[in-house]
């Protein structure tokens, strides 16, 4: 018992926590709050202080904070032609500057997102950054940059001797790693590729803005093959940032909890644990395991991991799944409890589904290598990642299927962080998208698995070189390669399966011919999400008149009779409506005709959508029997302004639960 009433102070102080985690700061009484971000938080104009706290500061840093929290008034358009099964797909392509599509996914996407994983400019000084110069408007940004291609890119070159070299990329980052916060699950976790340049800022940007209890690992990947050599030291290793919605959802040590999926690699104690990994010569532990010890290794696998260190069975003699002999296993690890808790833990056979037995092996950098993936999904997460490729074999490998990217990261590492994500039914967000390495991986893990994950993949059409391979193939930016990528991935995929449904089919055929009774299924019908939607970040669909009355006189109020852009479609309407109302633009799009009209209807009666003119009555009566949650109907599409107000009385009448909205 506290004994004392409640401390009102710190109780607000973890509400604004909640809402703010980048304005918790630290004074000489502890926690507090940093009153000067907060009011930056509020505020549309950059708010002035400059009281001394601990904090990452850079020039620039406020004017990142306004950058995220400005409203955009533009849109997403559907490009049909690009995509693949587009009206039933869930998996989405988006062509466009990240931090607009941020903003506009905030609503749809708000707390949804399972997994995101982004490969930033690692600022080498070559790389390019965005410059997000929020005082200017499109066209004095476009003359300001020096761009002048239909995208209005916003990229420039960021070298070393650039007098703002760090606070350029920082201002970059900052943004769109606080827009993408606010769209994790509560149990949703961030991964960041980076390297030694910013590998330090990032952090600390990150703590400010997840939250430096958040960090859940900072992962060590060897590169295998990627050397940059920096003052004579060769590097061969880039970093993975892992930070956490919240902590809550990852307890250490686990508690139990029937309300948390427990099932995530990321719940494991070793995430935390610093483990010590030596060479044969000068192992740390030595752990004798008596005869008749339960070592339930499958008999081919024993020969090959038995030498492989950091354990050594040498003299270990096996039979029926047990031990004939006295055996000392000499091991990397620092912990010889760890290591015996992993050995009874893991030396067991474990029987899927399909009654096949899967075990687990320890590898040469101490990490688990799959033989078939375990049923309850117990196995370890460690902070060095090896043995998934790197990007020269990448690179090469796309080469050879007509893709041309440079440094793409290895398909086996976005599979592994993926992996260790609970279930197999989330969406992954990934807006440096690149190649789209991450839309590969997502599908081949539905495969493997049978998943239901989804992906939503950002990638600004940035111009490829005139010089380079990519453009001498034909793709002119690097949307187009990513597009093609998932393309020829989802084909092959396809051709996978259907062949062997083809030879299901002829087992089955073979079998129907001595008499019995097969089930055979249709070879194209695998259940496999393989299709993706594009859309292209634009200009609003509304004419300026809607969201600037004030500039315009009645004179020229005449030249906007329709408040809809001319060039715009349906489709083009129905996807800003959709991110309007906060409805993912992944649901399953139909197209009905109602009363000689064309509707969209949208998961099932989520949304009813028509915008075809002359509506009356007798079409908001058939409308009315489906019942639908919402539906949305151009402003200058009723009959006249009568039926304006009896369709909208109407549907009060006969679809009380309807909420009509128009544009």
């Amino acid at each position: 018992m506290d004994m004392q009433s409640p401390d009102l102070v710190n109780q607000n102080i973890e509400k604004l926590a909640e809402l703010f985690p980048n304005c918790v700061t630290e004074s000489d009484a502890g926690k507090a709050i940093d009153f000067d971000l907060l009011r930056q938080e509020l505020s549309h104009a950059v708010a002035e202080g400059n009281k001394e706290r601990y904090r990452l500061e850079w020039p620039g840093k406020k004017e990142a904070i306004v950058t995220a929290n400005l409203p955009t008034t533009k849109t997403l358009r559907p490009v049909r032609e690009d995509s693949v099964d587009f009206d039933n797909t869930e998996n989405i392509y988006i062509e466009g500057d990240n931090l607009e599509v941020l903003k506009l996914l905030q609503e749809s996407y708000l707390g949804k997102i399972k997994m995101i994983y982004i490969d930033p400019p690692y600022n080498t000084g070559k790389d390019f950054v965005y410059k997000d110069n929020f005082t200017k408007d499109a066209q004095e940004e476009l003359l300001e940059s020096g761009q002048k291609d239909e995208y209005n890119q916003r990229l420039v070159v960021n070298p070393e001797t650039a007098g703002r070299y760090h606070s350029d990329w920082l201002s970059m980052m900052y943004p769109r790693l606080k827009l993408a916060r606010n769209l994790l699950k509560e149990d949703g976790v961030i991964f960041i590729s980076i390297d030694d340049n910013e590998v330090h800022n990032l952090r600390k940007i990150c703590d400010e803005i997840y939250g430096e209890e958040n960090l859940l690992a900072q992962f060590v990947w060897r590169t295998d093959g990627n050397f940059d050599n920096q003052a004579k030291v060769k590097y061969c290793h880039e970093f993975i940032l892992c930070y956490c919605k919240k902590i809550s959802y990852f307890p250490h040590p686990p508690t139990i909890d029937p309300s948390i999926d427990r099932n995530s690699k990321l719940f494991k104690d070793e995430i935390r644990n610093t483990i010590v990994k030596n060479g044969p010569a000068n192992p740390i532990s030595q752990i004798k395991l008596p005869v008749g010890f339960p070592a339930d290794f499958d008999n081919g696998l024993i020969e090959e991991r038995k030498n492989a260190w950091p354990w050594y069975l040498n003299d270990a003699k096996i039979t029926n799944g047990k031990l004939e002999n006295q055996t000392v296993i000499e091991s990397g690890w620092s912990s010889k409890e760890l290591i015996m808790k992993f050995i009874q833990n893991e030396m067991k056979p474990i029987v899927d589904g399909k009654g096949q037995e899967t075990r687990f092996v320890l590898t040469k950098t101490g990490a688990l290598e799959v033989v078939k993936k375990r049923s309850d999904s117990q196995s370890h997460v460690i902070s060095v990642i090896s043995g998934v490729g790197n990007t020269q074999a990448t690179s090469s490998k796309l080469k050879s299927e007509g893709i041309f990217f440079d440094y793409p990261k290895p398909i086996n590492l976005h599979k592994y962080l993926v992996s260790m994500n609970a279930g197999n039914d989330f969406t992954v967000l990934d807006f440096f998208s690149g190649s789209a390495t991450m839309a590969e991986a997502i599908v081949d893990l539905n495969k493997v698995d049978g998943g239901k994950r989804k992906y939503i993949m950002v990638q600004l059409p940035e111009a490829t070189d005139e010089k380079s391979e990519a453009y001498k193939a034909g793709y002119k930016n690097i949307c187009e390669i990513g597009k093609e990528r998932i393309r020829r991935a989802g084909k092959k995929i396809q051709e996978s399966l259907n062949q062997d449904s083809q030879d299901k089919k002829d087992k089955q055929d073979l079998f129907a011919e001595k008499g019995n009774q097969a089930h055979q299924e249709n070879p194209n019908n695998h259940g496999l999400d393989i299709g993706f939607r594009v859309y292209r970040l634009d200009d609003s669909n509304m004419q300026d008149v809607y969201y600037k009355p004030q500039e315009y006189t009645q004179a020229n109020l005449d030249l906007f009779a329709d408040n809809v852009k001319s060039d715009r479609t349906a489709d083009d309407l129905l996807a800003q409506v959709m991110l309007d109302w906060g409805l993912p633009l992944s649901l399953k799009i139909e197209r009905l005709e109602i009363a000689g009209k064309e509707v969209f209807r949208v998961a099932e009666n989520s949304l009813y959508a028509c915008f075809d003119k002359s509506l009356d009555e007798a079409f908001a009566k058939e409308i009315a029997k489906d019942k639908p949650l919402r539906v949305v109907f151009r402003d200058n599409g009723f009959k006249d302004d009568t039926a304006k107000v009896n369709v909208k009385q109407l549907l009060k009448q006969l679809s009380p639960e309807t909420e009509m909205k128009v544009i």
